[in-house]
């Protein structure tokens, strides 16, 4: 007995420990970012943020560093992706749990996974090598790397995230609501579209927040479809963009001085940018799924 408990106090150790060193890790790189990223900010030669935040032009050589175009750039792309992705995957999604015989199933979840799978380099390689020469052909500007590409790939590297979570969300709904729904009369659509769904509304939601995380945070991808521009607003979905990622990702590997600290600084306002986006989807899934309770 008292080497179980030795040993059950030593394992309950070495959790605690590992849990304890992951929040001191998380709080550390949150504190090492915020510093680097407000350090511009503040001092005598100190950057104004108002410019940092507003402007529409980033050129380092020139001492110029405004991010809203790329802001901008962050929230078209992931909305595109969402009002894209999220209806076919949670269509998809139904068509899985409710509809399907059991043998496709069988073919397509496992497909669906190994989408899962697939590094982004790749998806951005296919972006590059046929949605952006179809955009071309369609588009009325000389070059097919632009917003609409960037929303058709994040669109399909969302799609395993929500599929997945929301076939598991659709399938945990009680049977005992489906049969009340066929013992009224409902019709096997009228079911999913009225019962299923709004019960599973919570899975669903949290499936959209952790797809719309990784449509903000995504970078190989978008790097190789977007065009990256060092200034302007997007004017149209075939404007070619530059979101808040890749700008970091293109030139931290040699960037030095105030360019670094400025790349830091666009780091901080990504992550308090996620931050927002993930609180609000999560307390708007809570309270849905309080409200069918």
């Amino acid at each position: 007995m008292r080497r179980k408990k030795v040993m059950e106090r030593g394992v309950e150790g070495i959790f605690l420990i590992s849990a304890v060193a992951s929040v001191i890790l998380l709080v550390a790189i949150i504190a090492f970012v915020f510093y680097k990223g407000l350090s511009p900010f503040v001092g005598k030669d100190s950057y104004s943020f108002i410019d940092f935040i507003t402007g529409v032009r980033w050129a380092p050589s020139e001492d110029i560093y405004g991010i809203l175009y790329m802001i901008t750039a962050s929230v078209l792309g992931t909305l595109g992706a969402v009002v894209i992705g999220v209806p076919i995957g949670v269509l998809t999604a139904v068509f899985i749990a409710k509809i399907a015989p059991k043998p496709f199933v069988k073919l397509v979840k496992p497909a669906i996974e190994l989408l899962a799978g697939i590094p982004s380099v790749l998806y951005g390689a296919f972006g590059l090598g046929v949605i952006v020469p179809g955009i071309l052909k369609i588009s009325p500007m000389v070059q097919g790397q632009s917003l609409l590409a960037v929303m058709i790939v994040l669109a399909i590297m969302i799609l395993p995230t929500v599929v997945s979570l929301s076939e598991a969300a659709i399938s945990a709904v009680p049977k005992s609501y489906e049969e009340a729904s066929y013992g009224v009369g409902a019709t096997k659509m009228q079911t999913i579209f009225n019962v299923i769904l709004p019960a599973a509304k919570s899975g669903i939601l949290s499936a959209i927040v952790l797809g719309i995380g990784r449509a903000i945070g995504e970078t190989m991808a978008i790097m190789m479809i977007a065009g990256n521009p060092t200034a302007g607003m997007p004017k149209s979905i075939w404007s070619m963009v530059r979101p808040l990622t890749t700008n970091i990702a293109m030139e931290m590997s040699y960037a030095s001085g105030r360019q670094s600290e400025m790349l830091f600084a666009t780091g901080v306002i990504l992550f308090i940018f996620i931050m927002l986006v993930n609180l609000t989807l999560l307390k708007l899934s809570r309270k849905v799924g309080k409200n069918y309770e």
